[in-house]
């Protein structure tokens, strides 16, 4: 099976999701989470790029495991990052108790 080209609004959302992961990733280090998540760091650098726009779903699953969310927090936090798509600066931000994303940007 060929798999067409992502289209720009995809690949908006994976570097939204990657600057959302990046910044909820916190003080921890980028080590740290990917053996909590039992993938490679090089995967975790890779979504956090940008660079995988698409993950799979079970790596997100872990990777929220790992974080201490849940993938309707993860998203959450993700929609808010994805509206200001302009900068390659990881948004500070932390997700209540309540599950919504506090934005400090």
């Amino acid at each position: 099976m060929i798999r067409p080209p992502l289209r720009p609004e995809e690949h908006a959302r994976g570097r939204a999701l990657g600057r959302t992961l990046r910044a909820l990733r916190g003080s921890r280090s980028l080590h740290d989470v990917a053996a909590a998540a039992e993938i490679s760091p090089e995967t975790l650098r890779k979504i956090e790029s940008g660079r995988i726009a698409t993950p799979a779903f079970f790596t997100i699953i872990a990777l929220c495991r790992a974080l201490g969310l849940s993938a309707d927090e993860l998203a959450a936090a993700a929609a808010t990052v994805a509206t200001d798509d302009t900068s390659d600066d990881p948004p500070t931000m932390q997700v209540t108790s309540g599950g919504e994303p506090d934005e400090a940007r």
